[in-house]
């Protein structure tokens, strides 16, 4: 590398050239003035290299004069430290470069936030004001470069794989199912709207019926949903991909050496040693034992704490509590805690606590010691009560169980709750692994209690086990999908399912949620239309990319590994979006703005 702003980049200066003429342009990162001598941080996307200004160098009023963060370019001898100052943690840190020249390229002005700096407090809506400076920071930029290079290499895998990349179209109409879309309006129909893309998913399924085998692309994809810790507000991308004349287990087949070699290949990020990754096949749950075994349907298989049906132990017993919750259809779900018998009392009590702040009466329990019970409601378990106990859930002597009674739903709800609250007070999550599963098997449909009426409960376009046949002949609450979840760690990477493929299955899908014939061809006719000229059996999936970067990265945001996100009111600080329009371009698109009354009077 040789220019007229540098020989070499901040990262590159070694031992070896020691003796020779550099060039180096960069920010200014850090000064430190020692009356005499002069040492500048200098850095670039590569690296750092300290720069050592002589008081007598005729460059040392520019050295001293320039702002942090300014821009400079330096000339000079590389030197070798004193032994006694070399960085062993930066590549550079066992040279220098002797300042002869220095040009200043740009001059900062104040900094609104600062770059470099340990224990930074620096609120988030400045950071997002100040997106360009906040990217500067160490972490953030090995983040950005992060994603880069998980988005390089899911795409060489999937090709790898056998799959084409075709870009799908932006400007789309909108939607009648899923998030609210944001829509774009056309000045050359005037009334009429696009919509972006929420997800490629008619186009990729059309790409299908069009002949195509397998295709993939890096996807963005356009939603108006409100911001989440792993949920982005407004865009965000997906390793979308479809496949034809597929199973299910073609689908797993295809896309688990993809992402479970991308997780392998970037295990180390930012670690001396790198985690540990699920080898493939990755294990598959169904989503009703996700739900009792886990209280979830995401779950964080790091946590080796299980959850039991136990509401047999509790029928007729003394306890009413329980006993009367299991009399009207409830249930109650157990928790073993192995070996938490030698916890304290405040142990218990902090987690009794806990629940009565989530808004329940508070976490019953058993500690088992001596093959006895000990515990607020032990004296309502003993004997035959407590045997069951034992063998419903493993438990030994030296455990404790603890105990969740509610109606269905929302007793599983909590005690996935109570599940990862337990497993972080005793320290038994594996945080230096990634645990992927699938949860297979969806239920096809579910009864909605406010609109009285069965609905879809996940994908309606999802092809249903047994086919027609079973939605012509079972109850349709026990027919079970083809859809299937992508979980690691806790966190929903994807969703995916073998697609419905076959007009007549769906209008009899529909019309169990109640959709005429001819709505369905309202709302779906371009893919219905498409399915009467030939479809083959097809599926896919689209795996998040933000949200792998997340967890590769090990951020408990997803702002952190998106270059320009938007706040969480889905504003961008930065480049001040959303803004009004002047009237003249709405005239154009023939639109007129009616406020609501509170933002009238604001």
């Amino acid at each position: 590398m040789s220019s007229v702003y540098r020989t070499h980049t901040c990262g590159q200066l070694r031992p070896d050239h020691v003796g020779q003429e550099a060039r180096l342009s960069g920010w200014v990162q850090r000064k430190r003035d020692h009356g005499h001598l002069l040492f500048i941080d200098l850095r670039d996307h590569y690296g750092v290299t300290q720069i050592v200004v002589d008081a007598s160098s005729p460059v040392f009023k520019t050295a001293e004069a320039v702002r942090t963060e300014s821009v400079i370019t330096v000339s000079g001898k590389v030197v070798a430290r004193d032994p006694a100052t070399i960085n062993a943690k930066l590549a550079t840190g066992a040279v220098e470069l002797d300042a002869q020249e220095m040009i200043v390229q740009s001059m900062a002005e104040p900094l609104p936030i600062p770059v470099y700096q340990e224990n930074d407090t620096t609120p988030e809506e400045l950071r997002l004001k100040y997106r360009f400076l906040d990217l500067r920071k160490d972490k953030l930029h090995r983040n950005i470069m992060l994603r880069s290079q998980v988005i390089a290499s899911l795409r060489r895998r999937m090709i790898e794989q056998g799959f084409t990349e075709f870009q799908t179209p932006i400007l789309t109409a909108d939607s009648p199912e899923g998030a609210r879309s944001y829509l774009v309006p056309s000045r050359l129909h005037p009334g009429k709207f696009y919509a972006l893309p929420q997800a490629p998913q008619m186009f990729k399924q059309l790409l299908m019926v069009s002949g195509f085998d397998r295709y993939f692309q890096i996807a963005p994809c356009f939603r108006d949903e409100d911001a989440r810790a792993d949920r982005a507000p407004g865009e965000f991308y997906q390793l979308d991909f479809e496949m034809s004349f597929v199973t299910q287990d073609d689908v797993f087949a295809a896309i688990e050496p993809v992402l479970g070699g991308v997780f392998q290949e970037f295990a180390g990020f930012d670690r001396e040693t790198p985690r540990k990754v699920t080898p493939f096949p990755f294990p598959r749950i169904p989503y009703a034992e996700a739900l009792l075994t886990y209280g979830t349907d995401k779950p964080d298989l790091r946590n080796p704490l299980r959850i039991f049906d136990v509401g047999e132990v509790f029928a007729g017993s003394d306890f009413k509590v329980f006993a009367g919750i299991v009399a009207k259809g409830g249930v109650v779900r157990a928790i073993r805690a192995p070996n938490a018998a030698v916890q304290p009392r405040s142990f218990f009590d902090k987690l009794n606590s806990w629940a009565q702040g989530e808004g329940k009466p508070g976490l019953g329990y058993i500690v088992l010691e001596n093959g006895a019970g000990k515990g607020p409601i032990a004296k309502f378990v003993a004997d035959e009560r407590l045997a069951k106990l034992r063998s419903l859930t493993g438990a030994e002597d030296g455990d404790a169980v603890f105990f969740v009674a509610d109606q269905v739903e929302a007793a599983w709800k909590f005690a996935g709750q109570a599940r990862t609250k337990i497993g972080q007070e005793l320290g038994v999550i594996a945080e230096d692994e990634f645990r992927f599963c699938w949860i297979v098997d969806f239920p096809m449909f579910e009864y909605d209690d406010k609109l009285k009426k069965i609905d879809f409960s996940h994908n309606p376009f999802s092809m249903p086990q047994g086919g027609l046949e079973a939605l012509e002949t079972q109850d349709p609450l026990t027919i079970k999908a083809w859809q299937y979840d992508i979980v690691c760690n806790g966190i929903e990477l994807c969703s995916g399912a073998i697609r419905n493929h076959k007009p007549e299955i769906m209008y009899k899908a529909f019309g169990i949620a109640g959709y005429s014939r001819e709505e369905v061809e309202h709302r779906f006719g371009g893919m219905l239309n498409a399915f009467k000229f030939g479809a083959p059996p097809h599926g896919g999936a689209a795996p998040g990319v933000d949200r792998i970067v997340m967890l590769l990265a090990d951020e408990p945001n997803i702002r952190e590994v998106i270059t320009f996100p938007m706040n969480q009111q889905a504003v961008d600080l930065m480049m001040d979006a959303p803004t009004e329009v002047p009237a003249e371009k709405l005239r154009e698109l023939h639109i007129a703005v009616r406020l609501p009354q509170q933002a009238k009077k604001d």
